[in-house]
């Protein structure tokens, strides 16, 4: 029963089967093949919009290379305490930014708000001797499995336009978020102000393909060229296109989000007494005791602890391809602490 992360589930057979489809002669270089040449048309028709898509290795890629794109080195990007770019990453924005800052800011549920984004902005404009409000940055869904619906993301978007500061969107698990709110893509990234979008695709079936989807034209060059210098332009660059062409096009990424999503709120239903964070995307947060969560692991499951050490917390991630007799076996599991 391994609920540890959707990175650890397999790719998905359309997955599989498009990169099979490619695998075969001779295809251009860098970006120039037939695949990678639909990307902008397939990701501007899925967001309404026109749009520039830059695919990448890894989600911490398309987060270095975003943030790089829209902060000076003497900037600041203001993005959640427990966003992945502060907890996660080894520093990578930092090093492809050139040394930006990240500003750390409060919200519940690991969602940056609108009143600490202004007091970060706040706390950081001592001209010369502070580093400078650059970008805010928010995790859709959250590293508490929180979503921001368009109506939160837009205020986001209205602070940002007040104070100057650019809007990128960590979107490692925006499938999920979509999918959880039902609403277009584009009502909870452009048009509500996001700027430069971290799509992914990894966690929920493709293989090391994600994207940087940049919404802003003026960026387009900077983002190109952050790519190829931090050693992200693929050679063979029909691979991670097809991938993503075939994981948007019939909207294969929306329904292996919901199918997660689903399950998760089954296990969560189980473990309603103990459920520390409201279920809305692939993640369940519980807090039954250090005692429990051993019991858990003895009868077979397997995920991390959450939160300091010790404080009984623990964290369970559905994937889409998540067995239904797991499932079945941890709701019972779950259903039985007390």
């Amino acid at each position: 029963m391994n609920f540890r992360s959707d990175n650890t589930a397999p790719v998905a057979e359309e997955i599989m089967a498009a990169l099979t489809a490619v695998n075969h002669e001779t295809a251009a270089a860098y970006g120039a093949d037939a695949w990678s040449q639909r990307l902008d048309n397939a990701f501007s028709d899925l967001f309404e919009t026109d749009v520039r898509v830059f695919t990448v290795a890894s989600g911490t890629a398309a987060n270095a290379i975003s943030l790089a794109s829209m902060t000076p080195p003497w900037g600041a990007v203001i993005c959640h305490r427990e966003a992945h770019i502060e907890c996660d990453e080894c520093g990578a924005p930092e090093f492809y930014a050139g040394g930006a800052k990240l500003v750390l800011a409060d919200g519940e549920k690991a969602k940056l708000a609108p009143a600490a984004l202004r007091e970060a902005v706040a706390r950081n404009a001592r001209g010369i001797h502070s580093v400078t409000p650059a970008v805010a940055s928010i995790s859709q869904a959250t590293e508490r499995g929180a979503v921001y619906s368009p109506e939160e993301v837009a205020a986001l978007g209205d602070v940002c336009k007040t104070a100057g500061l650019r809007l990128h969107m960590d979107g490692a698990r925006f499938a999920n978020a979509v999918a959880a709110l039902g609403c277009a893509p584009a009502d909870v990234t452009w048009k509500a102000g996001v700027e430069v979008l971290s799509f992914g695709a990894t966690k929920n079936g493709a293989m090391a393909a994600e994207a940087v989807v940049c919404f802003d034209a003026a960026l387009a060059e900077s983002i190109a060229r952050l790519r190829k210098r931090g050693g992200h332009l693929f050679c063979k660059g029909r691979y991670p296109a097809a991938q993503l062409l075939a994981y948007i096009e019939d909207g294969l990424w929306l329904r292996l989000a919901a199918h997660a999503n689903a399950m998760a709120r089954q296990l969560g239903e189980a473990a309603a007494a103990h459920v520390s964070v409201p279920v809305e995307s692939n993640q369940v947060f519980i807090k039954p005791g250090a005692a429990a969560l051993e019991a858990l692991r003895a009868a077979g499951a397997e995920f991390y602890d959450w939160g300091a050490e010790g404080s009984g917390e623990a964290r369970l991630v559905v994937s889409w391809s998540q067995a239904r007799e797991d499932i079945e076996a941890m709701r019972e599991l779950l259903a039985s602490l007390r």
